[in-house]
């Protein structure tokens, strides 16, 4: 029986990955390591904390055993030293770092990650303009986590931005992209096979099935690939 890493060796693996984010710190007066801060305030997060003052709390109750693991070795950070380490990193490298994190936590559906890849406004935010920002975003079924997300430009639409997003995945290989019919264009079906992965364009609407019918339900092994690797 193969057992699975231990909560040691997934927190090191996470902390080599945050290493890779720059330090944009000044050296002097530096107490925390930057890539402890950052998984504690990832572990504050999954674990429901919603502001830097919850952060801070839920490391100062967390104690010494689970921040050592957590690379916090020296002990609980005040609130204020959290909320200017996450404003000083750049955003782009800890959102490519986190989503080759939850790519390793990510799980297959019929032995094949399935990736869906949908475009939202983001409430409550607002960029330089005042408005609302645009994302697209790659979510993985079966945690539903983000494993990675580009912004829409003003002057743009999510065709573009979605390729955008697909070619800064490392490896797609064998993985399938769920995508909606904005993105039934060649280009982007060239962008994901040219990947290694296939993919499944959806047009469904609920109202041609009729108000008291539903839709046939697919299963993944029903679905046949156009193409083999």
């Amino acid at each position: 029986m193969i057992s699975s890493p231990s909560p040691a060796a997934r927190s090191q693996y996470l902390l080599d990955l945050l290493a890779q984010v720059p330090d944009p710190r000044k050296r002097r007066g530096r107490r925390h390591a930057l890539a402890g801060l950052l998984a504690v305030g990832i572990a504050a997060v999954i674990a429901g904390s919603r502001s830097f003052a919850a952060i801070g709390q839920w490391a100062a109750d967390a104690g010494p055993e689970v921040l050592t693991v957590l690379g916090a070795a020296r002990g609980a950070a005040e609130e204020s030293t959290f909320r200017r380490a996450f404003a000083l990193v750049s955003p782009d490298v800890l959102d490519r770092v986190l989503g080759a994190w939850l790519w390793t936590r990510a799980v297959q559906a019929g032995g094949r990650l399935v990736i869906a890849i949908d475009g939202k406004t983001v409430r409550g935010a607002k960029n330089k303009d005042g408005k609302a920002p645009h994302l697209v975003a790659a979510l993985a079924h079966g945690i539903g986590a983000v494993l990675g997300q580009a912004a829409v430009t003003a002057k743009s639409n999510e065709i573009p931005a979605v390729r955008d997003l697909l070619k800064a995945f490392t490896d797609l290989a064998g993985a399938v992209i769920t995508i909606d019919a904005m993105h039934t264009q060649s280009d982007t079906a060239q962008v994901i096979t040219g990947r290694g992965a296939d993919y499944v364009m959806t047009s469904v609407i609920w109202s041609l099935w009729g108000s008291r019918t539903r839709p046939p339900v697919l299963t993944w092994a029903s679905m046949r690939p156009a193409r083999t690797h």
